[in-house]
């Protein structure tokens, strides 16, 4: 895994950087005091109770979420604020979410081709030749005519990591990709994934998938109570845990 990964543990070369951030959604605290570096093609998966701040803190590195304090880079740059650099920002930030988000009323091919188009300017036979690629690549080419909800949840789930993949991004946002999903259903989402992370793509993945943090993350960062209270490698964190909070949380979900 380290040579598919030349920078990730490199402090000279950050690729999403978080700094001292704070916000409150009204009285809740939800981000307290985030400090956070990724390398490029560093493997990330973010784990913790629900309720601890994790979506929340992926949400904020595209911003979909705004911060009250600090500071969020990407690739050396602050965020943006609004209008057209945000926009080109998002561009490079790929987002997966827990609802597959996809345009009900477009065929999965425009729906991967629809931001290539609009925002990359791409020539239509050029986007449409990339989508069937990227269909391909997760598996689900034979399906670009359809409209998603003739689709599994599961290749729908893949879609829109194709969709995400179109926009080349530099970096790919995961907010808990498998939770709606079917049992049966994780793994072919969760394999997509694991191609991505051995190509090299740049990480963040907010996930209960326990195997898959182990598999495939360079690191595990653990959240609870909105603050990072832990940050390990995958086998030092599963076998041990530093806070009696990273310990109970443990227990509790690998006993089942």
């Amino acid at each position: 895994m380290a040579a598919l990964v030349p920078g990730a543990e490199d402090p000279r070369s950050p690729l999403v950087e978080l700094s001292h951030v704070e916000k409150h959604f009204g009285e809740l605290h939800v981000l307290k005091d985030i400090n956070l570096t990724v390398g490029k093609g560093e493997v990330l998966v973010v784990v913790g109770p629900s309720g601890s701040g994790k979506s929340t803190m992926c949400r904020t590195i595209n911003r979909l979420e705004t911060i009250d304090s600090g500071v969020i880079r990407i690739d050396g740059r602050p965020l943006p604020q609004e209008g057209k650099e945000l926009a080109s920002l998002r561009a490079e930030v790929g987002m997966v979410f827990q609802s597959f988000n996809l345009f009900a009323n477009k065929s999965i091919l425009d729906n991967v081709t629809l931001a290539p188009i609009k925002v990359r300017h791409m020539d239509r036979k050029e986007a449409e030749d990339l989508a069937m690629e990227l269909l391909a690549r997760v598996g689900v080419d034979s399906q670009a005519a359809k409209m998603p909800s003739q689709l599994s949840g599961g290749q729908q789930q893949r879609v829109a990591i194709a969709r995400a993949l179109a926009m080349h991004p530099k970096v790919m946002l995961f907010d808990e990709p498998t939770s709606a999903l079917d049992p049966e259903m994780v793994n072919e989402v969760l394999d997509v994934m694991v191609e991505l992370a051995h190509e090299g793509m740049t990480m963040i993945c907010v996930t209960h998938e326990m195997g898959f943090a182990r598999k495939v993350a360079n690191r595990v960062v653990f959240m609870a109570d909105g603050r990072i209270l832990e940050q390990n490698t995958p086998e030092e964190f599963f076998e041990h845990p530093q806070t009696d909070r990273a310990k109970d949380f443990l227990s509790k979900i690998l006993t089942h």
